[in-house]
């Protein structure tokens, strides 16, 4: 075949070369134009300022990565920063990474994953640029007028004028103390007030003095915050236009405009910050001193007259009529001020109103009136109460000693809690006058329960009972546990419990004495509103426990009643699941209390064995007081017939518990003596008022488990 025949076969097999030389031509000519006007979409252009130019788009609710819209080079990428400029698109430039996308991607894919975190610190710029120009409106000039208006506020108005008042308000304070200080001294000496208001006085006149001095430091703060916005502008434009110029080849046009907003915004969003930290310090400086506080001040000033709200929401309404502005905010907030106009001016008619009924009320504002007695001048007791003589307020006082005895004080409630079921009240703690400068007592209602003396200066070496070497010291008791004690120099602590001395100071000695009374008067610390808060408590952790038991099956009196019972004789109720079974099991047969105490505590059988007689290694029985078996007849045969027992009974009774005690602390065994059910009661009750540590049992509150050894045999002979 001819060349000729072979070309014609070709066109007619494959088409003809020049018409799709043609079609070619078309197509790039389209994707150009395309590629060209995508362009506006675009959120960047990377250029390097030589070769490249990329665009992209990143959209991060439909795109899981940026794409690239156009790219190109020499002309084209001329092109491309011509169009950026005509839509106003973000230009940076990055040399490396334009050449890199323009090599490696196409138009329309995502950029790989290797590039994500250059790009993103390209797209956060942009977005950081864009937010800046929202907050002026793509105007330097319109972002530099409103930045000098709020430096000139700030520092010339709201700043300046509060160091002066800061420092005027110092002055004066500082010149007023000693006058101050004369005349609560007067006021004390002549009896018009009391040790405790004086002290009060001080304390607010020392806490008066630091805030007004603090307030003066604190304004120069406040006026160098200004200064530094200032400062900080100038130097962010001059290191913008540095940058812009000299790292990324831009002209001094281009570089200014881009760094000028961008530091433009930054001034702004540090100015608007000071300007509300000094216009806070302002109003504190400002206001008057009086009983309420600034928030209360600042209200009743805002909203004493419904007139200046009116007229706010007038202004504010003009406002929002106003085209261009955002209507919308403006009309709500007019509304609402509208409503608290009306909400305050019906509130004065309703209060003139009532004035006006009142008989004889014009007559009250022109006399002075006397107040009449209320329900606020009688005194009610305290449960618990703990006074101090002046000596031991040191201890006392959080500003001395960081309030010590406080401090263990809410560690013994929390563990008499922990220990016995029960909240016990909160201890009152006052000075009195009238004891002595180092003494202390404890109150329960009102009345003395424990008095004794301690020394802040010094502390407390104890003897256990086995030391013979004494120390040099002032001789005393141990008022918890009534071991023997000397109080000694704090210089000899360490020889003392070298020696085998436990040393504590003055406020552990109060600490433990107040734990030790709160477990012996346990009984009366529970009452009523301790069982009502018990039952509350119980309702929200355990609601199915209670649910239907008080007040249907045991009155809250009874049910106080046996838990009183069971705390006098140092019974926890800790275990209130078996407590509330045994009664909700009994109560429908059963309605004595004496009775259903007994029953309970022979539920807590296992925690009454433990708690008396701990089981360990060495020791597992029981060492306990019996009965003769004929003093036990005679007693059971007493309560059944409900007779007295002869007074000779009694002495000879006491007279030989009292021996077989001593025997039990040679044998260091507990206090306890166990008798038969029916009679526990009333030996209980007999032997308690002589010795207040002993604990009578009934065999059947002690486990089957443990066996029983009697160290002594009392009888009434």
């Amino acid at each position: 075949m001819s060349r000729l025949e072979i070309q014609d076969e070709n066109k007619e097999n494959e088409g003809n070369p020049q018409l799709k030389n043609f079609i070619r031509q078309k197509q790039r000519k389209l994707a150009y134009h395309r590629m060209i006007n995508n362009i506006k979409k675009a959120d960047v252009i990377i250029l390097n300022p030589v070769h490249y130019a990329v665009a992209l788009k990143y959209e991060q609710k439909k795109m899981h990565a940026p794409v690239l819209l156009a790219k190109g080079s020499g002309k084209i990428a001329k092109k491309i920063k011509e169009k950026a400029q005509e839509y106003f698109i973000p230009i940076i430039q990055v040399p490396v990474l334009a050449q890199t996308i323009y090599k490696y991607c196409r138009v329309g894919e995502y950029i790989p994953s290797e590039l994500y975190e250059s790009v993103a610190k390209v797209l956060t710029w942009v977005y950081n640029l864009k937010s800046w120009k929202r907050l002026v409106g793509g105007n330097f000039a319109v972002g530099i007028i409103i930045f000098s208006m709020l430096v000139i506020i700030n520092f010339m108005v709201v700043t300046k004028g509060s160091v002066r008042i800061a420092e005027v308000g110092a002055r004066f304070i500082l010149d007023g103390m000693p006058g101050k200080q004369m005349a609560i001294d007067a006021d004390l000496n002549s009896g018009l007030i009391g040790e405790e208001e004086a002290k009060k006085r001080r304390v607010e006149i020392a806490q008066e003095s630091d805030f007004y001095g603090s307030m003066d430091g604190a304004s120069k703060f406040v006026r160098g915050d200004a200064i530094a916005g200032i400062l900080i502008m100038i130097i962010n434009l001059i290191g913008g236009l540095l940058i812009g110029t000299i790292q990324h080849n831009m002209n001094i046009l281009d570089a200014g405009k881009t760094y000028t907003i961008l530091t433009i915004g930054d001034g702004l969003i540090a100015q608007i910050p000071a300007l509300i930290i000094s216009t806070a310090a302002g109003v504190i400086v400002t206001r008057v001193s009086t009983q309420q506080n600034v928030s209360e001040q600042m209200l009743s000033q805002l909203f004493n007259n419904p007139k200046v709200i009116f007229l706010s929401a007038l202004i504010i309404g003009v406002f929002g009529l106003i085209p261009g502005m955002p209507n919308t905010i403006f009309l709500f907030f007019t509304c609402l001020l509208l409503f608290i106009t009306w909400t305050l001016s019906k509130k004065m008619i309703t209060n003139n109103m009532k004035i006006a009924k009142i008989p004889g009320s014009d007559l009250k504002k022109n006399n002075k009136t006397f107040n009449e007695a209320t329900w606020n001048d009688v005194r009610s007791e305290d449960p618990l109460g703990l006074e101090v003589g002046y000596r031991l307020i040191t201890i006392v006082d959080d500003n001395k000693n960081n309030g010590i005895l406080l401090k263990r004080i809410k560690g013994i409630r929390k563990q008499f809690a922990r220990d016995m079921g029960f909240l016990p009240p909160v201890v009152h703690i006052r000075d009195n006058l009238e004891i002595g400068p180092t003494c202390y007592r404890i109150l329960l209602n009102g009345v003395e329960i424990g008095l004794n003396e301690v020394y802040p200066e010094q502390i407390m070496a104890i003897n256990p009972g086995f030391i013979k070497n004494e120390l040099v010291g002032k001789k005393c008791k141990e008022p918890a546990f009534g071991l023997s004690a000397t109080w000694i120099n704090k210089e000899i602590r360490e020889e003392a419990t070298s020696i085998g001395y436990t040393v504590v100071d003055a406020s552990t000695v109060i600490a433990t004495h107040l734990h030790a009374i709160l477990m012996q008067y346990a009984g009366e610390l529970f009452g009523r509103q301790e069982a009502q808060n018990l039952l509350e408590h119980l309702k929200k952790t355990v609601p199915k426990l209670i649910d239907g038991f008080v007040p249907e099956i045991l009155s809250i009196t009874m049910f106080n009643k046996i838990l009183k019972n069971l705390l006098t004789e140092q019974i926890a109720i800790r275990d209130m699941r078996s407590i509330v079974d045994c009664l909700a099991e009994h109560c429908p047969q059963q309605n004595d209390i004496e009775i259903l105490t007994s029953l309970v505590r022979q539920k807590l059988g296992r925690f009454i064995t433990q708690n008396w007689f701990p089981k360990n290694q060495y020791k597992n029985e029981i060492q306990a007081i019996g009965l003769d078996s004929e003093l036990e007849k005679l007693l059971i045969d007493t309560v059944k017939s409900g007779s007295a027992l002869e007074p000779n009974v009694v002495t000879n009774l006491v007279k030989n518990v009292s021996c077989a005690l001593k025997n039990q602390e040679v044998l260091k065994a507990p206090y306890v003596l166990l008798v038969n059910p029916v009679i526990r009661n009333v030996l209980s009750n007999l032997l308690r008022s002589s010795f207040p540590k002993i604990t009578v049992l009934s065999t059947l509150e002690i486990i089957d488990t443990r066996p029983i050894k009697f160290t002594s045999i009392v009888n009434y002979r």
